[in-house]
């Protein structure tokens, strides 16, 4: 259950700020401040829960006496029709919290669901399903925990959890005449020890370089299965090997199959679709 963190805090308060929760005309118009409600979020289509706990986090940052119940736990399959969890407390704060409770939760589902689907798609060999970051501005922290959720891996959290060599690094450095291998050298000198040093290559010689400056991480960009079986073959071992770029839930599992240590997927977080979850709203008498 994803721990409800200073940081996920200051993530709920600037969304409840964004859609001006304290400021709902309409409810202020209309709803007797002394009405009671529960409110019942309901899964309309299967798929995989991520995110309950940041969803009943908003109507408690509302409404801090907020009750709340959860029946389904992050991680656990959903049914269509199946009860995830409740909200009890005073109508206007179910109104004012349920569209960014019902967006958080909708689209972490949607993350953990998508992952579920790429590792289920991998079984039977090594390869680990890693995300990106290709993220919700913002909501990086929660993105991520829901690739956790769906069975996937982390890559980095951000530009400081490690060094990652690109194209447009090499581009810039193109006029220095200097070869992979002495800029994971030059890289290794500058940085601190403790960080992995991970490098982007686009053909079977980039590798060669790569190995030969003792990179911990390859990234195959865009290279054919063939060609990532004969890096596969090449590294023998040397270092980690991530697959990158194109890939699809249809052609993962031959990618998979290549024997490549990591497969790294952007549309897990930068394009997913949300699932389906309701929210049915009933007053207490």
């Amino acid at each position: 259950m994803l721990d409800i963190t200073p940081e996920v805090q200051r993530l709920i308060d600037r969304a409840l700020e964004e859609d001006q929760a304290f400021a709902d005309a309409t409810t202020q118009a209309l709803i007797d401040p002394s009405i009671q409600a529960v409110g019942e979020f309901r899964a309309e289509e299967a798929g995989t829960l991520a995110g309950i706990s940041a969803a009943l986090a908003v109507f408690q940052r509302l409404r801090p006496s907020a009750d709340t119940q959860i029946f389904i736990e992050d991680g656990d399959a959903l049914a269509p029709g199946q009860v995830i969890a409740t909200v009890t407390t005073s109508a206007e704060v179910v109104l004012r919290g349920e569209r960014l409770a019902l967006n958080l939760l909708q689209r972490m589902s949607g993350i953990a669901t998508e992952t579920a689907g790429y590792v289920k798609a991998v079984e039977g060999t090594h390869a680990r399903i890693i995300d990106t970051r290709k993220t919700a501005p913002g909501l990086r922290t929660l993105d991520k925990y829901a690739v956790r959720v769906g069975g996937g891996h982390n890559h980095r959290m951000h530009l400081g959890d490690g060094i990652l060599i690109k194209d447009n690094h090499l581009y810039l450095l193109d006029r220095e005449a200097t070869n992979l291998s002495q800029l994971i050298y030059r890289a290794r000198e500058r940085a601190s020890h403790t960080l992995k040093i991970e490098v982007e290559v686009t053909n079977l010689h980039q590798l060669e370089e790569a190995l030969e400056g003792h990179a911990d991480i390859v990234l195959l960009d865009n290279m054919s299965v063939e060609d990532m079986a004969e890096a596969v073959r090449i590294t023998g071992g040397r270092a980690l090997l991530e697959a990158s770029g194109g890939i699809t839930i249809d052609n993962v599992a031959a990618v998979a199959s290549t024997g490549v240590d990591l497969i790294s997927v952007g549309a897990l977080t930068h394009s997913v679709k949300a699932l389906d979850i309701s929210m049915d709203i009933s007053t207490i008498r």
